[in-house]
């Protein structure tokens, strides 16, 4: 696999994407845009993007919490706070997405990695929060698929539901993060605004179950339904890409 770091600039602030594919590949593959988790651009999540990528796509990895922010180690208050930061920022969440996707896809392009007539994105916890406002506001992922998606309603009451794609979200029925009637929210956005969605809902898994560095309380990896999940995915994006 390799990885290709991609810087940008958003606000004056650097920020630093990465590119993960499998270079044994020559074919062009679909693009997938990924938020990671609040933990942003790190080892952790860089493993996740591998996993994700395998040898079917090219993982466009968004930053959107500065250059280095995942070398750091943090504490939980102090992760939380970085994630909100971008979550009640929604003009920021937009905007450094956005030119995270732009920035990534052209660098794949360039590369010769992508078909670029095939793009989705997706999202794990907060960065499934992230991927569903740049998808509201009208990115043109033909398909979302959001992990244990955290904050996944609108963080603007109101909000416009542009989607222009399928959305398939992957849940735990004991979630105790984002519970059900926020996902029931959710539900209610989509099909208003007529949306193709799907939700699968794990019976009695909790949050975080595709994150394989947690495994205690409310946030635990689940090692068949992280691979369930990633199945799930691939059959979404081969009818829908």
């Amino acid at each position: 696999m390799a990885e290709k770091k991609v810087l940008y600039q958003v606000n004056g602030r650097q920020f630093e994407g990465m590119i993960v594919y499998d270079d044994g590949v020559t074919a062009k593959r679909p693009a997938i845009f990924m938020q990671p988790d609040w933990k942003g651009v790190c080892a952790d999540t860089i493993a996740q993007a591998r996993t994700a990528a395998g040898k079917d796509y090219v993982v466009l990895m968004a930053d959107m919490f500065g250059k280095g922010y995942g070398d750091k180690p943090k504490n939980q208050d102090e992760l939380r706070a970085g994630m909100l930061a971008v979550h009640k920022d929604r003009a920021f969440t937009v905007a450094c997405g956005g030119v995270a996707y732009d920035t990534l896809m052209a660098e794949a392009d360039k590369l010769g990695l992508i078909d670029t007539a095939k793009k989705a994105a997706i999202g794990y916890c907060a960065g499934g929060g992230y991927a569903l406002e740049q998808a509201r506001a009208g990115a043109d992922f033909k398909a979302v698929v959001v992990f244990h998606v955290t904050n996944p309603n609108p963080v603007v009451p109101g909000t416009p539901c542009n989607i222009k794609g399928r959305v398939l979200a992957i849940h735990g029925s004991a979630d105790p993060v984002t519970p059900k009637p926020m996902m029931d929210a959710l539900e209610e956005e989509l099909t208003k605004a007529k949306v193709d969605w799907q939700v699968m809902m794990f019976g009695g898994a909790v949050h975080s179950f595709c994150d394989p560095t947690v495994n205690a309380g409310p946030t635990r990896y689940d090692e068949k339904l992280c691979r369930k999940s990633y199945l799930l995915m691939r059959d979404f994006f081969a009818e829908t890409l």
